[in-house]
């Protein structure tokens, strides 16, 4: 019975987390689309940005502190930034904006993501160990 309690717990960590997640995703994602208009998905594109810099955070903190135990751990990282993030958005956008032919901004928001994700985590990883000074 103990496993299964576990589980049940574990589960609910991520269901609250993503919940949250998902929650704040719209409100900032609507912010900033509203802000810069229909043109660009703006708004996706700054969730995952901000989603990938505070997932590089958590990874930092997780990995050189005994601060996020697993079960933190599942409720920022898979639940908060997994409801956050919003790369499914991300792809049918993309896919929309190459279906109505507009090749640069297919492109532009293929770019500006993968590369701007992948430099936020690792921006993310590194701020978090540069102004906590946690252990190398």
């Amino acid at each position: 019975m103990g496993q299964w309690r576990e589980t049940v717990i574990r589960f609910l960590l991520v269901v609250l987390g993503s919940g949250i997640g998902g929650g704040l995703r719209l409100l900032l994602s609507v912010l900033i689309q509203t802000k810069l208009g229909p043109v660009f998905p703006y708004g996706t594109l700054a969730v995952n940005l901000a989603g990938s810099f505070a997932l590089g955070a958590f990874f930092a903190v997780r990995e050189r502190t005994l601060l996020l135990g697993p079960d933190l751990w599942l409720f920022l990282g898979t639940g908060l930034c997994g409801g956050f993030t919003t790369m499914s958005t991300f792809s049918f956008e993309t896919l929309a904006l190459l279906r109505e032919r507009e090749l640069y901004y297919a492109g532009l928001n293929l770019t500006l993501t993968l590369i701007g994700c992948l430099a936020a985590v690792a921006a993310g990883y590194l701020t978090l160990r540069m102004f906590t000074g946690l252990p190398r």
